[in-house]
């Protein structure tokens, strides 16, 4: 991997020094919020729903294992335990104090990390594949060509300023894992006639609202040509994209207005005047930069196990053998295979990785993969190189730490972008919607009926977790203050990429894992159906030593006494609360007391009749779901959340609740 040299140590350990000094003067009041704002972008800061948050860039998603333990440190010192890994194979702290991101960002110098261009209208983290360098069917490493981006595009004195974000992406298979057609500019390496090695340059692809696939612009670029070429695209971008509307400033927009063909014409009549300049690479330049990426010190490994010994183990451990099945990839270097650690297991939002398993993560990569680690484009960690005589003991370190679920590929391997649990832009929240899909899909072997199929999820039009190009997508968006889901089917990021198509109309929460509750009666009796249960609170009580290790929710009656469970109430995902008629209030009580003395943190359910007159009553003291008689006007009912505004009762602030279930029927 490449390792800084003076002046790159220099560069990052000034900018630090800067923005302590921009930082200082607007905590002091010398700089205006709108004065910071395009600063603390540029080093990655945003301030979110709750808190600000921090983007640490991962060039092409290459760590090492010293840089690991940095990033578990800072995560346990200044965070809550925990980090992100994102779509862009960067990192992402959710929780930092505004004071300490300086400290931080020190931190991260000590090991040649910062936050540089993570954010902002720059151009930002330049991605590749996540098995760059040791692939088989890889025409050239990429990565070099990456740190050569990552080079010209730093601090670009012409650039840091554009009209809106930049995202380029470079791949060296024709089985595209880097999702080139969908970044601002893509960059595919080829082969020309003449045996030589070159670019493939596609512009104008993107996600977001107007959701565009990239049109090549030139078919072969010399590799000498990569920055000037690089500089005629954005000279143009920057000369001519929209800067009035930042919702059409992307330039795919401008690509999509001029066309494709006058675009590629306006960059070769632009690069005229810039191919033959300075910024033309020399093979010396070139050559130096490849030097960091050369093999590690593999050892002659073809008779040390065979894949029939391989074949062996997996027979008598199933488990081992899904993960090697799923988890484990080909390798260019006879004896080593590549091992993706799946950070999706059921009950951990898609990406999340804590402080004590990048420490663990670290040992792997010294112990098994020559101290390197790589975020990937699917919000894992991979481990590239390791021995096929390692496996079944580097699956049972993973598997103790929570690294082993055998889902690489499935539908529960999900993108998924933090959404409106953190995201101050979002309309919807993300994580719940992956964890209900996760339970409900909880069956591996059904899940491997399924096959290979994506499954993206993004909290708003910004598209972060890219749900335009998952096989399934799922966007969420704001109907009257409620969160609802819309489905896409159809999309692929490979290198046949397609746009996925909308399914209809949006859903609500509820339904789009479909996880419906069996509800059982007062006087059931007889063995339990399978399923997620409802089940009456007496019911529980007398048969709770027996129920402990179901997935059970529990219904209440209005005349029932809630002190009874109450202690226990968080051992339920969903309580429910029957109002037998609509003028029976005793339930109201009976969900304040949930919340408030029991604090109660699941879903809370008025089932029975509640009518739509309620809900702003029924919001109010906790509820977070309802169901309304049949035949209700659910759109009506929605609007009745906002009946009031304002309230006389100070005191009663319940927690916002975690999401609305909006039903007409029971489920």
């Amino acid at each position: 991997m490449y390792i800084y040299n003076e002046q790159d140590q220099k560069i990052i350990e000034q900018r630090v020094a800067q923005f302590q000094g921009q930082t200082d003067r607007y905590l002091a009041g010398k700089l205006t919020n709108e004065e910071f704002l395009p600063l603390r972008l540029q080093n990655g800061l945003y301030i979110q729903r709750l808190a600000p948050m921090l983007r640490i860039a991962v060039p092409y998603g290459l760590l090492s294992s010293a840089q690991v333990r940095k990033l578990a440190h800072i995560t346990r010192v200044y965070d809550k335990g925990y980090c992100h890994i994102t779509t862009r194979q960067n990192i992402q702290l959710n929780w930092p104090q505004l004071e300490d991101v300086p400290k931080i960002l020190g931190e991260l110098a000590e090991v040649q990390m910062h936050a540089v261009q993570t954010s902002g209208n720059c151009i930002r983290n330049t991605t590749s594949d996540q098995f760059a360098g040791v692939s088989q069917d890889e025409l050239e490493d990429p990565r070099p060509w990456c740190e050569i981006i990552r080079q010209w595009s730093t601090f670009h004195p012409e650039f840091a300023f554009l009209p809106r974000k930049f995202k380029i992406a470079v791949c060296g298979t024709e089985g595209d894992r880097a999702a080139i057609q969908v970044h601002d500019i893509g960059i595919q390496i080829v082969k020309n006639s003449a045996d030589e090695i070159g670019f493939q340059v596609l512009a104008g692809g993107g996600l977001g609202r107007t959701p565009v696939i990239g049109s090549v612009i030139r078919e072969f670029l010399p590799q000498k040509d990569l920055l000037t070429y690089l500089d005629a695209i954005l000279r143009v971008y920057n000369r001519h994209g929209n800067r009035d509307n930042k919702y059409k400033a992307r330039i795919k927009i401008l690509v999509r207005a001029w066309t494709a063909e006058v675009f590629a014409q306006e960059v070769e009549d632009e690069w005229e005047y810039t191919k033959d300049t300075l910024g033309r690479l020399t093979q010396e330049e070139i050559d130096r930069v490849k030097g960091f990426f050369t093999q590690p010190p593999y050892e002659s490994l073809d008779n040390k196990i065979s894949d029939e010994e391989l074949a062996i183990l997996a027979e008598n451990n199933i488990a081992f053998g899904k993960w090697l099945q799923r988890n484990t990839r080909s390798h260019k270097i006879p004896g080593y295979t590549s091992v993706t650690l799946s950070l999706k297991p059921t009950g951990v939002a898609p990406g999340d990785v804590t402080d004590s398993q990048l420490e663990v993560i670290a040992d792997l990569a010294d112990a098994y993969s020559f101290g390197e680690i790589r975020a990937t484009h699917n919000q894992n960690l991979v481990l590239a190189d390791v021995k096929k005589s390692d496996l079944f003991k580097l699956w049972e370190k993973a598997k103790v730490s929570g690294f082993a679920t055998p889902n690489i590929g499935t539908l529960t391997d999900m993108i998924c972008c933090p959404g409106g649990d953190f995201c101050s832009l979002a309309n919807a929240k993300s994580i719940p919607i992956a964890e209900a899909i996760q339970r409900k899909f909880d069956d591996i072997d059904y899940i491997y009926d399924l096959g290979d199929l994506s499954l993206n999820i993004s909290g708003c039009m910004n598209a972060c977790g890219h749900h335009h190009v998952g096989n399934i997508g799922i966007l969420g968006v704001d109907k009257k203050g409620a969160e609802f889901y819309q489905i896409q089917l159809g999309g692929n990021a490979g290198s046949d990429t397609s746009l996925g198509g909308v399914l209809g109309p949006s859903f609500g929460e509820s339904e789009v894992p479909d996880d419906s509750w069996i509800v059982i009666e007062k006087d059931f009796s007889g063995p339990l159906p399978l399923g997620k249960l409802l089940l009456p609170m007496q019911y529980w009580l007398d048969n709770r030593e027996s129920l402990n290790l179901m997935i059970a929710g529990l219904w209440i009656d209005s005349d029932e006494a809630v002190e009874l469970v109450g202690h226990e109430a968080n051992l339920f995902p969903l309580i429910a609360v029957n109002f037998p008629a609509f003028t029976d209030g005793r339930g109201f009580s009976i969900g304040r007391l949930l919340r408030e003395r029991y604090s109660f943190n699941g879903q809370l359910r008025a089932i029975g009749n509640p009518i739509q007159d309620q809900l702003f009553y029924l919001k109010r003291c906790g509820f977070t779901s309802f169901d309304l008689k049949e035949g209700a006007d659910l759109e009506s009912a929605l609007s009745s959340f906002n009946d009031f505004g304002e309230s006389y009762q100070g005191a009663i602030v319940p927690p916002e609740p975690l999401f609305l279930l909006n039903s007409s029927k029971n489920n």
